[in-house]
């Protein structure tokens, strides 16, 4: 395939399949929201409402009317907020885990990423309407959250204090992409602060370059902590994590970092890739031991899809050549596997041979946010690569 054939079926996929199918399937026109556990054909099979797909649900639509401009698209969005805004939080204003179908809080706001998609939710929803409304529950939120940040659960932790203290990766992560949702929201000293800490803390503290691999969990001192919690490796995490990176360093125009960026992608592609079946493992341990994970072995669709876009994105920067083959080769095995061409949208889980594990299309965990967010991004980046190689050419 072309260039130019890539982005026609990301932008195709996107459009014509993936959008579609939540726009018929998932809006909530009784009570607002969204149902989100929905099978193979899109027939919701439980109602709860899950506050992290809530609110991904809430960006991606909003996301998308802000890059393309569709009115259906925002006044999805729209009455998604106006549902979280009157049900998502509780008295100390921290969102739910999940709520009712019609709004009342089912599970406590232990998780302080539903803090962190909500952000990202009403600052892109504030961008697409102006509403200072919608700013404030963005600001407001995303500065509880630095609040929280150094103890995220808080009074819902199960860890014995003083015994192993460990950091986990996700929250740092995730700090490097929120920040810059909210970004035309917040004072740009704090925005470049929380940049700053965000890539040092994941570069330098989880990244353990004798190993060439991002860690989960680490020791309070950023030490390796020889434990199934220290040696877990998940890949997917750490390819996600490298394109949000690539996108910052990409504002200053820091090479280096952004060679470091392809340098972890490629040694955690090669780590964590099936050699027997193909697809990324979901879990490993570092030194190769079993992990505590029953699920280790299964092939999902957000890993897959955040490694096509770190893979093309090292490419678009780089153009090193084993990027745009671990892309090709990423590209072949998601397509063949996780796209449903039949009923619409993909297939979330797979087993270690490739096979559907769990022909939903929604539930949990998988929600309306993995494959739109990354088929627009493989759709543009794609578009950059074609125009560059393009002017390349003719110079």
């Amino acid at each position: 395939m072309t260039k130019i054939d890539y982005a026609a079926l990301y932008k195709s996929n996107l459009l014509e399949n993936v959008v579609p199918f939540w726009m018929q399937h998932s809006v909530d026109t009784v009570n607002g929201g969204f149902f989100t556990c929905l099978d193979r054909d899109g027939r919701v099979y439980d109602t709860d409402k899950f506050m992290w797909l809530q609110c991904r649900q809430v960006w991606t639509f909003s996301m998308l009317y802000n890059a393309l401009g569709e009115q259906s698209w925002l006044d999805v969005a729209r009455q998604g907020a106006e549902f979280l805004k009157k049900n998502g939080r509780d008295e100390q204003q921290d969102w739910y885990f999940s709520l009712t179908r019609e709004g009342k809080p089912l599970t406590q706001a232990y998780n302080i990423f539903s803090d962190c998609f909500a952000t990202m939710a009403f600052a892109q929803l504030s961008k697409a309407t102006d509403n200072a409304a919608y700013a404030k529950v963005a600001i407001d939120t995303f500065h509880k959250i630095l609040e929280r940040k150094q103890h995220p659960k808080g009074k819902f932790s199960k860890a014995f204090p003083g015994t192993r203290d460990l950091q986990g990766f996700s929250l740092p992560m995730i700090m490097c992409n929120l920040v810059l949702e909210v970004e035309h929201l917040l004072d740009p000293q704090l925005v470049e602060q929380t940049i700053a800490d965000g890539v040092n803390t994941v570069m330098k503290t989880f990244y353990q370059p004798e190993l060439g691999i991002i860690l989960e969990n680490v020791d309070m001192d950023g030490k390796f902590s020889d434990s199934f919690e220290g040696r877990l490796v998940n890949p997917g995490h750490g390819l996600e994590a490298m394109w949000f990176i690539m996108d910052i360093a990409e504002r200053t125009n820091d090479t280096a970092l952004t060679a470091q960026c392809v340098e972890i992608v490629l040694s955690t592609l090669e780590f964590g890739w099936d050699k027997e079946h193909g697809g990324l493992f979901y879990f490993l341990d570092i030194k190769g031991n079993p992990p505590q994970q029953l699920e280790w072995d299964q092939k999902l669709w957000w890993v897959h899809i955040e490694a096509m876009i770190a893979a093309l994105k090292g490419y678009l920067h780089t153009g090193n050549e084993h990027c745009w083959e671990w892309f090709e080769k990423l590209h072949r095995y998601t397509w063949e596997h996780f796209v449903d061409q039949e009923h619409g949208e993909w297939f979330g889980y797979l087993n270690r041979q490739g096979e559907v594990l769990l022909p939903l299309k929604g539930g949990k965990w998988k929600g309306c946010f993995h494959v739109p967010r990354g088929l627009f991004q493989l759709w543009k980046t794609m578009e950059r690569v074609e125009k560059s190689e393009y002017s390349l050419a003719k110079s």
